[in-house]
């Protein structure tokens, strides 16, 4: 998740998304007449999979879409602590309680994000003393860990730990955990989780990496500097989330890529691509042109990193352009803009594009199975 679009965006995900479903739309086809992305990408020893908005609450069609489509499910903003804790009192947890219960009747095991993050961190936590701000995050973390305790595939316990814009020592995001702990923070919320949960898996979770620039090789080293000191210090660490939102508005060189998610691989931890879409603001405003573009784009992108089996899971940031989180930064940005985002892998009348049989290729080319 980038940086200040991503955080504009999260007030429109949380509500705006629900308000802007339109009726519930069957599509022409069954999506098990169509095929599935998790059945492609299971046969080949992959796990495909989405983040899921309130959304799919109350539109038949997209929810239609994730019990044919995935195979794990992440719960977008549903237990970000800006939903979980929007101010003082007891924690909020209906959102994902709900989103748990439609995942275990589906039997799709659902992902948790974001347990820690210096971001989207409600303003009357920010306004707390140090001293309070300590104890908030040891308390919540044991409430919502415990609470899911067992229930959940992974967590992402620490979001984007890096931002190299922020001019910090180390390329790290600063907020009000790095004000509270400095970098410690991090081990801090694993060893806390850790002690409450003992059967999920722990995830670090990073954006950025993908970009062949200051920013993208700031956040590698950084992450490989990281992961090492959380190994060294025993902490469990079971995958590392590299986001996927791809940008080709910067440079992305495939091979110097690959060896970055080897040297994630040579440190023994699982790696998933975690928020996987296709900016498409620099492509042509053909639609065709446009989808050919973003198909290609993803193409490469899965046929890269596919080549390392520590890669294990592929996670889409929602399924249909009609509710990607770049839609409402455009709506945002022009009300009236006819030129509405292309990002993912099925159209906003839940139709497969280009982008879908790119991916349902990459899996097989994968040649896992």
């Amino acid at each position: 998740m980038f940086e200040c679009s991503r955080r504009k965006s999260l007030a429109i995900l949380a509500g705006a998304t629900v308000a802007m479903h339109r009726d519930a739309i069957a599509a022409p086809q069954t999506q098990s007449q169509v095929g599935s992305l998790g059945a492609i990408a299971a046969k080949n020893g992959l796990t495909f999979g989405a983040a899921a908005g309130p959304v799919i609450d109350k539109d038949v069609g997209y929810r239609e879409l994730y019990m044919s489509q995935t195979r794990i499910i992440t719960t977008d903003v549903a237990l970000k602590m800006g939903t979980v804790a929007p101010q003082a009192g007891a924690l909020r947890f209906e959102a994902g309680d709900r989103l748990l219960q439609f995942c275990t009747a589906n039997k799709i095991p659902m992902r948790g994000h974001c347990l820690i993050w210096n971001d989207w961190v409600p303003q009357w936590i920010k306004a707390m003393s140090v001293d309070e701000r300590r104890k908030f995050f040891d308390s919540y973390i044991d409430q919502v860990v415990g609470r899911y305790a067992g229930k959940l595939h992974s967590w992402d316990i620490v979001n984007e730990p890096f931002w190299p814009g922020h001019k910090a020592p180390g390329g790290y995001r600063l907020g009000p955990w790095y004000d509270a702990f400095g970098t410690d923070y991090i081990r801090r919320a694993f060893e806390r989780a850790g002690q409450v949960d003992k059967t999920t898996k722990f995830v670090l979770n990073e954006a950025q990496t993908e970009r062949d620039d200051d920013v993208g090789h700031t956040s590698r080293a950084g992450m490989l500097r990281l992961v090492d000191e959380l190994q060294h210090a025993g902490v469990r660490l079971h995958a590392i989330g590299l986001q996927g939102h791809l940008q080709p508005r910067y440079p992305h060189d495939p091979q110097r890529f690959l060896e970055f998610v080897h040297a994630l691989a040579e440190r023994k931890v699982d790696i998933y691509i975690t928020e996987f879409d296709v900016r498409d603001d620099t492509f042509p405003d053909d639609v065709a042109a446009r989808d050919k573009a973003i198909a290609e784009t993803g193409e490469k992108f899965l046929n890269t990193v596919l080549q390392v089996p520590a890669v294990k899971a592929v996670i889409t940031w929602q399924l249909s352009d009609h509710y990607s989180f770049y839609k409402g930064i455009a709506l945002q940005k022009d009300p009236l803009t006819q030129r509405l985002p292309r990002p993912l892998p099925y159209d906003e009348n839940m139709q497969r594009k280009p982008l879908w049989f790119a991916m349902a290729r990459a899996f097989e080319n994968s040649k896992r199975g």
